[in-house]
């Protein structure tokens, strides 16, 4: 784990990662001594209950290429002291959520995904790339997960959405894609086949649960509230 240091050099260069705005909030610390008062208060506490007390150190718990934690000195509303724990997006490219149609069926992905452990029925997403606007990453994902490209997509921006709004800080845009051709995914993505509905099937597959990642039903929710299903 990185030392204070490190995380208040951090603090600085992503002062958008610790803004306090008004209001009955957890408000981060990012002075020092009041950062050491937080640590010393958890540390008290973890040990009260025989856990380890290295979970009381404020920093950058963990980092790779994907994400970043970070364990934040903080005042709670009333004002005790603590530290509370968040993923966060360092580059500050949001994702994106796509909800491809063609010709009035939905075109979902049989997706593996290793954080469950099991199959889920997906729209494509995909993280954002720097650099890159919203538009441009649901573009390459629509062309890179069911091979929709160029003239043949029409995307509707829809709204933005957090997947978990308790840990984690990263945001997602959330595309309708009118789609006029597709073509079976790429294995690599442990993609295990497209899984193309009628819009009437895809509502059931919500309605009876079969349908079970929480960014795929946003996707839902939002077009249905515009009136585009």
């Amino acid at each position: 784990m990185m030392m204070n240091r490190e995380y208040l050099t951090f603090a600085q260069k992503h002062p958008q990662l610790f803004v306090n705005p008004p209001g009955i909030i957890f408000t981060i610390l990012l002075d020092e001594d009041k950062i050491q008062q937080a640590e010393a208060e958890m540390t008290r506490r973890l040990a009260a209950h025989n856990l380890p007390t290295e979970w009381a150190k404020v920093g950058i718990v963990y980092q790779d290429q994907y994400l970043l934690l970070l364990r934040d000195a903080v005042s709670f509303p009333d004002g005790s002291l603590g530290t509370y724990i968040r993923f966060v997006n360092p580059d500050g490219a949001p994702g994106v959520i796509i909800l491809p149609v063609c010709q009035g069926r939905v075109v979902l992905l049989r997706h593996f995904r290793h954080a469950t452990r099991t199959w889920h029925l997906e729209v494509p997403r995909g993280f954002g790339e720097q650099g890159s606007s919203s538009e441009a990453n649901a573009r390459r994902e629509l062309a890179e997960e069911i091979g929709a490209t160029g003239a043949g997509v029409r995307l509707v921006f829809l709204g933005e959405v957090y997947s978990d709004t308790g840990m984690s800080a990263a945001s997602n845009k959330l595309y309708y894609a009118e789609i006029e051709t597709y073509h079976e995914a790429e294995l690599h993505e442990a993609i295990a086949e497209l899984h193309v509905v009628p819009i009437a099937e895809f509502e059931r597959l919500i309605r009876d649960n079969e349908i079970t990642d929480g960014l795929t039903l946003s996707a839902y929710a939002y077009a249905k509230a515009r009136g585009l299903f």
